[in-house]
This record gives C-alpha cells, sequence and structure tokens, in this order.
C-alpha cells in the first residue's frame, strides 16, 4: 500500500497569512518526496478557509519545479466549475510542466454552498460532470474534436499545446456504492473516502470498486484504489487526545459545509455542533500513536486499498505537521513496504 500525503489546505487562523500558508503546503510536498511518499494530494475549493486552493494545476506546476520524482495528484479538480475547452489546455501545461508527474483526481463537487455561488448548483453537478469528463477525455486525446450536449456545442477545435502523457491518468472520486462501481467499470482510477465513517462502511467502497474491476476484466486488474483518512502520527496517546480534538473542530467546519447549512462569514466556515461524538470520531480516525496506526491501517491494505491519502491538516502547527510526517516515514511506511514486498 502506498502512502499520499494530502495538503489539506485548513486556514481556521487567517492572522497566519496566505503566503506563510501556501509555502507550508509546499515544504510539506518536498518533505513528502525526501521521507518516501509515493504522491501529494491537493484539493480544489474556492471562498472559504477549508481545503482552500482555487487552483491546484498551478500548485502542481510549483510542486514539481521543486520536486523531482513525486506524483502529484489533484484530489479533486471539480470539473463543473470550468470550461472544458479551457481547461483541457490548462491540464495539458500542467502535463508538460510537471513533466507527466501529474494525475489528475477529478469530481463533481462536494460543497453545495460553494457550487451555487459559482453558478453550477448541485442539483445540475453529476449530469455536468459526466458531459464535461467526457468533453475533456476527448479534448485530451483526439484532434479537430467537436461536441453536440446539454452543456457544451461547439465546432470542431484542436487543444494546443498537446500533453506528452498518452493519456494522461484521471482518477474519479466517489463516495456513493454504484458511483464506484461504475468508475470502475469504465476503466477509471477511484479515489474514495469514509470521511469520519466506520471500517464498515471502507469495506463496502473496496467492494465496490472490486466488483466493477471484476465485471471489467483484465483492464481492471491495472486499476487502482485511493483511499483517503485523516491521519497524524501522534507522540502519545495524550497527544492524540489533543490532536483528536483539533480535529473534530475541524469536521464542525467540514460538516457544515457538506451536508450543513453552509454558513460562512467572509471566508470562514462557522463551526456547528455535529451529531457524532468524539469518541466515535476518534475511534475511527487515524489520529493515534505510531502502533496503532499501523494496526488500523492494516485493515485497509487487508481489504485492497493501494494508496491511502493521509488527510494530514487539520489545526495543528507546522512543526508538529512536520514532526508526524517523519515518524510516518520511519515506523508506518516501512512496516507496508516490507508487506508489499512479502506478498510480491
Amino acid at each position: 500500500m502506498d502512502f499520499n500525503h494530502f495538503l489539506t489546505s485548513y486556514m481556521p487562523d487567517p492572522s497566519i497569512g496566505s503566503k506563510v500558508h501556501f509555502q507550508n503546503m509546499i515544504d510539506q510536498a518536498i518533505l513528502a518526496e525526501k521521507l518516501g511518499y509515493k504522491a501529494v494530494s491537493i484539493p480544489e475549493h474556492h471562498l472559504v478557509n477549508l481545503l482552500m486552493m482555487p487552483s491546484p494545476l498551478q500548485m502542481a506546476v510549483k510542486i514539481s519545479t521543486l520536486t523531482t520524482d513525486i506524483k502529484i495528484t489533484t484530489g479533486v479538480a471539480v470539473l463543473p466549475l470550468h470550461d472544458m475547452r479551457t481547461y483541457a489546455g490548462e491540464v495539458s501545461t500542467a502535463d508538460i510542466l510537471t513533466e507527466g508527474r501529474l494525475i489528475l483526481g477529478v469530481g463533481r463537487g462536494a460543497f453545495a454552498w460553494e457550487m451555487k455561488r459559482l453558478g453550477t448548483p448541485k442539483d445540475i453537478s453529476r449530469e455536468k460532470f459526466i458531459e464535461s469528463l467526457d468533453v475533456l477525455q476527448l479534448l485530451l486525446k483526439e484532434e479537430e474534436v467537436s461536441y453536440k450536449g446539454k452543456y457544451y456545442n461547439f465546432e470542431p477545435i484542436t487543444i494546443m499545446p498537446r500533453p506528452i502523457s498518452n493519456p494522461v491518468p484521471i482518477m474519479i472520486a466517489a463516495m456513493d456504492l454504484n458511483s464506484i462501481k461504475n468508475a470502475a467499470l469504465r476503466g477509471f482510477h477511484v479515489q474514495s473516502t469514509v470521511l469520519s465513517g466506520t471500517k464498515e462502511l471502507l469495506k463496502e467502497r473496496v467492494n465496490a470498486f472490486k466488483e466493477g474491476c471484476a465485471e471489467l476484466g483484465e483492464e481492471g486488474k491495472l486499476l487502482k484504489l485511493s483511499m483517503q483518512r485523516m491521519a497524524f502520527a501522534a507522540k502519545d496517546s495524550k497527544d492524540a487526545k489533543e490532536k483528536n480534538k483539533l480535529a473534530y473542530g475541524y469536521y464542525k467546519r467540514f460538516d457544515n459545509m457538506f451536508t450543513g447549512p453552509g454558513k460562512v462569514t467572509k471566508g470562514k466556515i462557522e463551526p456547528l455542533p455535529r451529531e457524532q461524538s468524539i469518541e466515535e470520531m476518534t475511534e475511527n480516525l487515524l489520529i493515534c500513536p505510531t502502533n496503532e496506526m499501523i494496526d488500523k491501517l492494516s485493515i485497509y491494505a487487508e481489504a485492497g486499498v493501494d494508496e491511502i491519502i493521509i488527510s494530514a491538516g487539520f489545526g495543528q502547527s507546522q512543526n508538529e505537521m512536520i514532526e508526524s510526517m517523519h515518524r510516518i516515514s520511519e515506523e508506518v511506511i516501512p512496516y507496508f513496504n516490507k508487506s508489499n514486498s512479502q506478498v510480491a
């Protein structure tokens, strides 16, 4: 099982300043490569101080200039917010400038408040995503592409410059079981998450992916399932308890945007009460000492997850983040590298 460091871009205190905040993420990406992570992931969200990244492709290019081998994933680019006729050129440019290290994770959008204010309400985002993905794939693969659909209707065009990857790797973000299965059945890599949910939910989503791969046949054996989960390698149980409290505060804001009313003031998401208790959340997340993290992650590896995307930022300091990354590199990643070798 590979490890991917997710640049969560959570800024609960905007007084830190955007320059410092973004430099912290860049430093994390550089460190991730040095510590043996296989990839870093970059979110896309607008107008809010959580998962704050209006231009993940720009960040991907910046990271690529400071690293040499690590894969760089958009996690995820929200296709319905973009015009594919220009976005395809941006993807192609990023593919060139990252020297083929870009993995384009795509999705329909998660925050109703954000989607509505940017002109694509959630009630149309699914069908617009499906059409947008179709258009994007055609433009990246073929020349002189024309299209007639509900959201796109254009005469033949050719995206320039052409990408250097053939094809540009695309990963679909999905949480619904049918969506996960269908994405795999169509030959896409899949990224999913159970947020703060249970291991039973994790296994359901893994099984949905496996079903899609099995129905696809031989090509399905080449597909990758990535699972995102909030994680932190704590120094001890006391440190873990403190960090879980911070994570609970993060989810008070996340829930506000994901399933709640979307209460935002000047870009800052308001924390709202949660139905899930902090004890239940603590049981489900990976914010714990490394020995416990290995035990919990073993469930992921045994279930068939190919890559764990560690959502690493929930309000702790940059120094604490770096210390956790080192502990994961020194104690957790080697365990699963050894397991991979034994299986091979």
